[in-house]
């Protein structure tokens, strides 16, 4: 069963990518924050690269300026997420998450096998908003679609 609206972030450790690959709870990443959290099935792949975090690149100050933060969630390494962020601009401001190991993703529900593709366990492409880790908006796209995470869509629902 996936996460859902009013339920609290669950705990996991994560990644992410400072001098080096640092794990971080995601209870501490997330408390007191007002987030947006949007995963990828995979960084490097088309959609994602083309359009989801770009799109969040662009709107990364228009979150900012309503005291909300970013970050973009992938199961991948903390080394792939941050050459991901390096080659797609990616400031500072935006947090990349690497959740190699998928724990975050299966503990919120919203794993995708993808191993029809040679990919293995990822997560399903979706959007979230969070308040000191209760998820107070989720946006999860049905397979093959790419309309209710998206930054623009994200940004209108808040």
């Amino acid at each position: 069963m996936s996460i859902k609206v009013g339920d609290t972030l669950p705990q996991a450790t994560v990644n992410i990518f400072k001098e080096g690959p640092q794990a971080i709870d995601t209870t501490r990443l997330f408390a007191g924050k007002n987030i947006v959290l949007f995963a990828v099935p995979g960084a490097f792949t088309p959609t994602c690269s083309a359009r989801h975090l770009p799109g969040y690149v662009e709107a990364l100050d228009a979150f900012k300026a309503r005291g909300i933060e970013v970050a973009c969630l992938s199961v991948n390494d903390a080394f792939v997420m941050s050459a991901w962020g390096k080659s797609q601009n990616a400031p500072e401001g935006l947090h990349l998450i690497a959740d190699g190991n998928a724990a975050f993703t299966r503990a919120l529900g919203l794993e995708l096998d993808a191993t029809g593709f040679g990919m293995g366990t990822r997560a399903q492409r979706f959007a979230l908003y969070a308040e000191d880790g209760v998820v107070k908006g989720l946006w999860i796209e049905a397979p093959g679609e790419f309309k209710v995470s998206s930054a623009e869509y994200v940004l209108a629902q808040l």
